[in-house]
């Protein structure tokens, strides 16, 4: 962390200062909603970084516990008129709170040094703890366990989250998309970044990204062992190791030779995009990362500004709904492509999601730090599913995914029982046209 001055305090006032209170955030805020009260709004929020700034307010553990409360969706961001950086207010509040030790705990301390010291700064640890996941999922010990209830004699909170565990893929991104993949008519070349729990638990979305871009005439570079993009260190306060990622991520790839850095997973994306502000006091990095901010691109967006091919095949399915990933449409502003493409697919009915944009309740890891608030979300969200009869959902963040997995799960015979992706869709319709040979080539090494 960077010296002993107060973040808040050293932030660019204007930004600090620029909410009007006019309160058009308030309906848009989930947790305002839940509780009516001021202080669980963004308006309130940042009446408290602001008296913080001004040394009106010392950081405390209560201040510390209404920042950790803030799913950080940044659907007020949308709503806000006078264009307020809520997401800069709320990193930097973050970050100040760890500074400051103003939430103390041998038990957070451990779980905050294991996530975000060990398995997501290296890549090798966390694949590694993936795959012991994949073979305990897989063994007879996992169902030896349930059998006997074990889990019942953990801790309450840790009994809960037990559930949510996801389920590792059989293969990580690395064996199944190739380091270099042409295309038979190449108009692009793009770079591909895989993710962190992407990769472990949705790595065949990343094999469906790249046979997207294959099929639309993108030379794709998959760098291998790539590290964790940061958003889950610099939403939780340790800015310094965002900062060390994202050196590391634009280490990983030559941004002069690429047209393209394509992110298919909206939370990421969100972060990805703001390397150059995480990183514009580094003499090194800053320039590059400026250059590394306009290339990165959501596969969404990329597919409809580069004129994407419309399938002439269906995906398989009549109907879906989609619900939208907080980062992608309030973070990214990415609305209108996600649905574009699913417009595109022939046969496939998008049925409308009431409250598509209200947060499911994923929110990173929100749904461990604030399991009860979270769950309320996804009930939330699962009966505005239940309303759509679509017998699919599709969304575009692993967080998200998983969520509604989950949810979806644990209620009996929902008419929604498949959760998807919109690039999934695109590419089994792809697939589906009976011509891949002439679209997609196999993987390449060279």
């Amino acid at each position: 962390m960077p010296s002993a001055a107060n973040l808040l305090k050293s932030m660019d006032y204007s930004v600090v200062q620029q909410c009007m209170h006019c309160g058009m955030c308030l309906p848009t805020c989930p947790t305002y909603m839940e509780t009516k009260r001021e202080r669980n709004s963004p308006r309130g929020r940042i009446a408290l970084m602001r008296s913080i700034a001004d040394g009106d307010l010392a950081v405390s553990r209560e201040f510390a516990d209404e920042m950790y409360y803030c799913l950080g969706c940044l659907a007020c961001e949308t709503a806000c008129p006078a264009g307020v950086q809520y997401a800069d207010l709320f990193e930097t509040a973050r970050a100040e709170i760890e500074r400051a030790g103003a939430a103390p705990g041998a038990e957070r301390k451990f779980w905050r040094w294991l996530t975000l010291k060990v398995l997501f700064m290296h890549p090798r640890v966390l694949r590694f703890v993936g795959r012991g996941m994949w073979l305990y999922q897989g063994s007879w010990l996992e169902r030896f366990l349930r059998l006997h209830e074990f889990f019942h004699l953990m801790p309450a909170h840790l009994r809960q989250l037990e559930p949510q565990t996801p389920v590792i893929a059989d293969h990580f991104s690395d064996e199944l998309i190739a380091e270099v993949e042409h295309p038979p008519a190449p108009k692009y070349r793009v770079g591909l970044l895989t993710g962190c729990v992407q990769d472990l638990v949705f790595s065949g979305v990343n094999r469906d990204t790249a046979d997207v871009l294959l099929a639309n005439g993108c030379e794709i570079i998959t760098p291998r062992e790539q590290h964790c993009c940061g958003s889950l260190h610099a939403h939780n306060g340790a800015v310094d190791l965002a900062r060390d990622l994202a050196r590391k991520q634009i280490d990983a790839f030559d941004l002069d030779k690429l047209d393209a850095i394509i992110t298919n997973a909206g939370g990421c994306g969100s972060h990805l995009k703001k390397y150059s502000h995480l990183l514009h006091d580094d003499p090194q990095y800053a320039t590059r990362a400026a250059q590394w901010d306009a290339k990165v691109k959501d596969i969404h967006e990329w597919l409809v500004q580069t004129g994407f091919r419309k399938p002439t095949a269906g995906c398989g399915l009549d109907s879906t709904t989609y619900h939208e990933s907080c980062h992608l449409c309030h973070g990214q502003k990415i609305v209108s492509q996600p649905r574009a493409i699913l417009n595109a697919i022939p046969g496939l009915r998008v049925i409308d999601l009431p409250e598509s944009n209200w947060c499911c309740g994923s929110a990173g890891i929100y749904n461990i730090t604030q399991p009860e608030q979270s769950a309320k979300l996804l009930d939330r969200k699962l009966a505005n599913l239940e309303k759509t009869k679509a017998p699919a959902v599709a969304t575009s963040n692993p967080g998200c995914h998983l969520q509604l997995q989950f949810g979806l799960r644990s209620k009996a015979a929902p008419s929604c029982h498949e959760v998807t992706q919109p690039v999934t869709l695109l590419a089994q319709a792809y697939r589906n046209e009976g011509v891949t040979s002439d679209r997609i080539s196999a993987p390449r090494k060279d």
